[in-house]
């Protein structure tokens, strides 16, 4: 079980006309429906999160070749488009709502495109679809002082918990990042697990706070995708990704110690 690697798709946005500021990430109907027809085609089995990461704890064998389908951020797509794809091929799915961009009372503005509302969250979630935390405004949280980061993942949790009866058991971190404080704060707020972006295949090895997922974007084609699901080529498929990654963890790292020498100094 230790040596199983497991595809985590993360996709955001489905739609035929996304805007701008969400086209990049986004896939249309047609190829999201294509790209489950090859999950189907390829005897793929969908679980949860939280199903994944229950197996690798406890020691449960996984079902034969697992793939995890993530959504981000909380765009209506995923009701009107995503849902019924999924439904029809029976497949489960895990949706990671930021709670201060969906419609509703406590809706921020801070949302990119049409976002769900909570009706269409909790139909997803009675379809089946695992609901975790994104956090409340979709913050760097890696950026945040303690307090206002232990508040966006307290809040967010608390919100989805009250909408839907139940609190979230996984999460993803907004843009990916994360650091050991980070990931500290978010087992201590009761999370069990969460997704980061990594561009590579999720391991029992990686923790179940680190796991990594590989993204699809609007530009990915079937052939594409075909290899991911399958784990070839993601290294050269994501290697200027990874590049840039790096060149920005370097920034980053010199904003987080600026901070910190301006808290001390507070």
């Amino acid at each position: 079980m230790d040596d199983v690697r497991v595809p985590v798709l993360m996709y955001h946005s489905v739609a035929t006309d996304p805007n701008d500021a969400t086209r990049a990430l986004s896939v249309s109907p047609q190829a999201f429906a294509e790209q489950m027809e090859v999950l189907a085609e390829q005897r793929l089995t969908p679980v949860t999160t939280a199903e994944l990461a229950a197996c690798w704890r406890t020691g449960r064998p996984l079902p034969p070749r697992p793939v995890l389908v993530t959504f981000d951020d909380g765009y209506e797509g995923v009701h009107r488009h995503a849902l019924p794809v999924l439904a029809e091929h029976g497949f489960t799915a895990t949706l990671f709502v930021s709670t201060g961009w969906l419609r509703g009372p406590y809706d921020t503005g801070g949302g990119l495109d049409t976002m769900l509302d909570w009706d269409q969250v909790r139909e997803l979630a009675d379809a089946g679809v695992e609901i975790g935390g994104h956090s409340h405004s979709h913050p760097q949280l890696d950026q945040l002082g303690d307090r206002a980061l232990r508040s966006e993942l307290i809040l967010c949790k608390e919100i989805v918990s009250d909408q839907l009866g139940r609190a979230p058991a996984s999460f993803a971190y907004p843009y990916g990042y994360s650091s050991r404080r980070v990931r500290e704060a978010v087992r201590e707020t009761g999370y069990a697990q969460a997704l980061a972006v990594g561009n590579g295949l999720a391991r029992r090895a990686q923790g179940p706070y680190a796991l990594r997922r590989v993204t699809v974007r609007r530009t990915t084609t079937t052939a594409e995708f075909e290899r991911l699901v399958q784990g070839r080529a993601i290294g050269r498929t994501f290697a200027r990704d990874r590049a840039l990654t790096k060149g920005y963890a370097v920034v980053r790292r010199a904003r987080q110690a600026r901070r910190a020498v301006a808290r001390a100094l507070t």
